[in-house]
């Protein structure tokens, strides 16, 4: 299952069920053009609908995806970033995004650069080959260009069209949001670096 960043709906956190095993997502716009068994990426994240419900959507969610992602430290009225996946009719606008997360990254500091924002985000060690200047990242389940890179942050600029469609407008120093490094790029480091394994 593949998406491209480029968000399309966007809805809202309504609750936990079964103890965290599901979670329920307000999104009327959406819930006619999903059927249970469809994927969707929720904040980057790459869930499978479990069912559908008056206004929302009900997702499974693992162990893996509670440690690994923001899902599980929501609060109730969050809003969320939503994206249908691919089909063979659609533009590939942003860049070819997985929804499976890599890190958790922390918003460091963000910046009014009208018309839009500058947001730098951190980088454990560990990722930081998977970054280069001018390539991409999904932040949330949003495409984004670095704009600057360091060894342990990275920059992107929003520009108003992101700020007013996804809620990384809604941010503030200290939020926690999902990371999804580029999928090319973590292909090609782990082919070059096969032999040193």
């Amino acid at each position: 299952m593949m998406f491209t960043g480029i968000i399309g709906f966007t809805g809202r956190f309504a609750g936990f069920r079964r103890g965290r095993q599901e979670i329920v997502v307000e999104a009327p716009v959406l819930i006619e053009k999903v059927s249970p068994g469809d994927s969707v990426a929720v904040d980057g994240v790459c869930l499978t609908v479990r069912l559908k419900e008056r206004g929302g959507l009900v997702f499974d969610l693992s162990q893996e995806t509670l440690a690994k992602t923001t899902l599980g430290g929501l609060k109730p009225g969050a809003a969320l970033n939503l994206e249908l996946p691919v089909t063979s009719s659609t533009l590939l606008s942003g860049h070819l995004v997985s929804g499976h997360v890599d890190y958790k990254a922390r918003l460091i500091k963000a910046t009014d650069r009208r018309p839009g924002k500058r947001m730098a985000f951190s980088i454990p060690k560990e990722f930081r080959p998977f970054f280069i200047p001018k390539g991409s990242a999904a932040v949330s389940g949003v495409s984004l260009t670095i704009a600057a890179l360091q060894s342990a942050t990275f920059e992107v600029e929003l520009i108003p069209a992101t700020l007013q469609s996804t809620n990384l407008g809604n941010l503030r120093a200290g939020a926690e949001v999902n990371v999804e490094c580029d999928m090319i790029g973590k292909y090609m480091y782990n082919w070059l670096n096969r032999e040193k394994r």
